[in-house]
């Protein structure tokens, strides 16, 4: 497969109506209930146990394997968002935001896809604000699936801000990959138990269907045949770039930034020592010392020892459980249109003051101050 053409998202980016314009649309009949940044539809506050009736009432006493005993009677296509959402939000919620990181630091490691983030600045500009972003729209897919309303509205910022660029197909193709195989790989070799056969094929078809809603041609239907696309994708585009060393170490800044300053020498050389040798050489970061890698693995799998002995999760970790700063309190009091770069502006919510752009001064009755009108 050699698709090059630009990427198209599902949707090209919408003509934000004026600030000082009401708009009203058939939505604005929703009931709504307060939000941050305005009032939020009341299908936009999903209530968890009814959304999922099989985590809704873990039993308190249930042995270790619970989770993945219950994975295994269900069906990894028909069941694949459920079974992710048990995987990602109850058995390894460290583990997979762990390997997410370690996905997305890889991607930075392809020069086009380095020079699009790059252009974009937000690296430059509001690194924190960009991680907690992706990291909250990614969870609120696999919290809420991606054919809910939140899981829709999701998608729709992600093709929003893809849309902006031209990325090309198989970029798109590589970052989704890196979704599926970066946390199946880290929780077999680091986690407290390897995953289940049916955990696997959930992941790949979680993600196969996000990619399908974000209109990703050629993704392969075989998890082996997208593995070898992937490897061989990385042989022919991982190398040395300018904008490559700017962004990771716009993202190694970020994450010694969530430590006190005198321990951040050491996040730095632990952080930099998980890194393969591929990636440190398309980085142009020095080549990590083999007892250092050996020794910040071996501290993950102690970590992993210990958690082997705790009782089973009741309750899930997803867009609870990510390290945001930017949004307090998300999910309470926002919704999926309030994040990104360049947010979404719903018409059920244009002419209620609930902008959710950060500009200067309070234009059309918001009354959060922006950087400019």
């Amino acid at each position: 497969m050699t698709a090059t053409t630009p990427h198209r998202s599902a949707e090209e980016t919408p003509t934000s109506p004026s600030p000082s314009t009401t708009t009203t649309t058939a939505d604005s009949s929703k009931p709504t209930v307060p939000g941050v940044f305005g009032p939020i539809p009341t299908d936009m506050v999903i209530d968890a146990d009814r959304a999922h009736p099989l985590t809704a009432h873990a039993p308190r006493r249930g042995g270790r394997f619970y989770w993945r005993d219950l994975v295994a009677t269900l069906d990894p296509v028909a069941d694949a968002a459920e079974i992710h959402r048990i995987t990602a939000a109850y058995e390894f919620p460290w583990d997979y935001q762990r390997a997410l990181e370690l996905a997305l630091y890889r991607t930075y490691c392809v020069p086009s896809v380095s020079a699009v983030l790059s252009e974009a600045g937000n690296f430059r500009d509001k690194p924190q604000q960009r991680y907690d972003d992706t990291a909250l729209l990614m969870a609120e897919l696999v919290e809420y699936g991606y054919d809910s309303t939140r899981g829709k509205e999701s998608l729709r910022v992600i093709n929003r801000q893809h849309s902006m660029y031209d990325i090309t197909n198989d970029d798109m193709l590589y970052v989704l990959s890196t979704f599926i195989y970066e946390p199946l790989e880290w929780i077999d070799a680091h986690g407290w138990r390897r995953l289940h056969p049916n955990e696997r094929l959930a992941a790949f078809n979680f993600y196969r269907a996000v990619g399908n809603r974000m209109n990703i041609a050629d993704i392969p239907e075989d998890m082996a045949e997208f593995r070898r696309w992937r490897d061989d994708y990385e042989a022919r585009v991982f190398r040395y770039a300018d904008t490559n060393h700017e962004i990771g170490t716009y993202t190694l800044e970020l994450m010694c930034s969530w430590f006190p300053k005198p321990i951040r020498p050491a996040v730095r050389k632990g952080v930099m020592s998980i890194l393969d040798d591929d990636m440190a050489r398309a980085f142009g970061f020095p080549a990590p010392s083999p007892r250092l890698r050996n020794a910040a693995y071996a501290a993950i799998r102690a970590r992993s020892r210990v958690i082997r002995w705790f009782p089973i999760r009741r309750r899930a970790l997803s867009t609870e459980g990510t390290e945001n700063r930017t949004y307090p309190g998300y999910p309470n009091g926002y919704r999926p249109a309030d994040l990104g770069a360049h947010p979404i502006i719903p018409r059920d919510r244009a002419g209620a003051g609930g902008c959710p752009v950060p500009h200067g001064g309070a234009v059309g009755g918001c009354p959060v101050p922006h950087g400019g009108a």
